[in-house]
């Protein structure tokens, strides 16, 4: 379901704007569907025949996403492991601090080969509607002001869907512009998409996974993402960086013997001096069944030092689900292992 059609649907019953908005935030605020300002009755600011369809209305959001498990982790966070209409499943993380990591696809197509998501290809789109569930199932635990598009699944390749659930986070959920963080390998496609927004248009910050800034490495280890080099990548990013006033945040997870050498330290900095942005250097999550490392404590922090040495801004970030091994996609390949025995 997207969220134009759950608006056409109340349109069908004679909503206006007003009342598709009261009923829209209702939903995304985790209240009844026909509740509003204090001793109102609904009667008294909601058409009769919106008001009958509200209950089939409700029935129908309620089942767009459940949650089949939940995961604390030490550090504040939970990994939610959500369950869609048809049975198949995607992961939400709760992060600390009032974020929320959410799903854009069942699976994935990059085949980063260090991810476990991408293991079995592409399931399906999520809808706009499925995707601000997961903010609806999160909001119900917990305060929510940030929400990443980081989770299961390439934005860029549901890009009509994300776009929507971010428009409307950014209105209905009155969530910061910059506190919507568009997460992508990269895709020509998003740039140009992102041009074309209107003024008055969302403009979600952008992250960008770089993970290398060597074009062949990337290329082996994000096998079926589209062909740009790193520093064709970055341009585009300072582009949209100069044109919102949010810096991009480029994702770099650290990988053992991998991507953690002097040399690549030595290319970041060449490439991002004078940029606007900011690194996350992010330690591996180890996935059962592939050879990938995480460095040690120490030798992350002092390849986080080395940048910042040389004016880069860096974020040593946590990978939050290591007490359960919570990669992203370990927690349904899991529940699926399960379900095949």
């Amino acid at each position: 379901m997207r969220i134009e059609q759950l608006r056409q649907r109340l349109r069908d019953h004679g909503a206006k704007p007003c009342h598709e908005q009261r009923v829209l935030r209702a939903w995304l605020q985790g209240r009844a569907l026909d509740s509003g300002a204090r001793r109102q009755r609904p009667e008294d600011y909601l058409p009769l025949k919106v008001r009958n369809e509200l209950p089939a209305i409700a029935t129908e959001l309620e089942t767009l996403a459940r949650v089949h498990s939940e995961h604390p982790g030490e550090d504040g966070s939970a990994r939610l492991l959500v369950e869609l209409a048809d049975g198949q499943t995607v992961e939400s993380v709760l992060l600390p601090r009032d974020g929320l990591c959410v799903s854009t696809q069942v699976g994935c197509a990059v085949g980063c080969v260090f991810c476990m998501t991408g293991r079995d290809g592409l399931r399906r789109q999520l809808g706009s509607a499925e995707i601000v569930a997961q903010v609806v199932l999160a909001r119900r635990r917990r305060t929510v002001r940030k929400v990443v598009f980081m989770g299961m699944g390439e934005p860029a390749h549901n890009l009509d869907n994300v776009l929507e659930a971010i428009e409307f986070l950014g209105t209905a959920g009155a969530i910061g512009h910059k506190n919507l963080v568009f997460s992508s390998v990269g895709d020509r496609r998003v740039f140009k998409e992102f041009e074309r927004l209107s003024p008055a248009s969302v403009k979600p910050a952008l992250a960008l996974s770089l993970h290398t800034t060597n074009a062949e490495l990337r290329a082996r280890l994000l096998p079926r993402a589209p062909r740009i080099d790193p520093e064709e990548l970055v341009e585009l990013g300072e582009r949209y960086a100069r044109a919102t006033g949010y810096p991009i945040q480029y994702q770099w997870t650290l990988l053992e013997g991998v991507n953690d050498s002097d040399a690549e330290m030595a290319g970041i900095v060449k490439l991002l001096t004078g940029k606007y942005a900011m690194m996350n250097f992010i330690p591996y999550n180890t996935v059962e069944g592939l050879d990938f490392k995480r460095p040690a404590s120490a030798r992350a922090a002092a390849l986080a030092g080395q940048l910042q040495q040389r004016g880069i801004v860096v974020r040593l970030r946590n990978s939050v689900g290591q007490g359960i091994d919570g990669a992203c996609g370990q927690l349904r390949a899991r529940r699926q292992g399960s379900d095949s025995r």
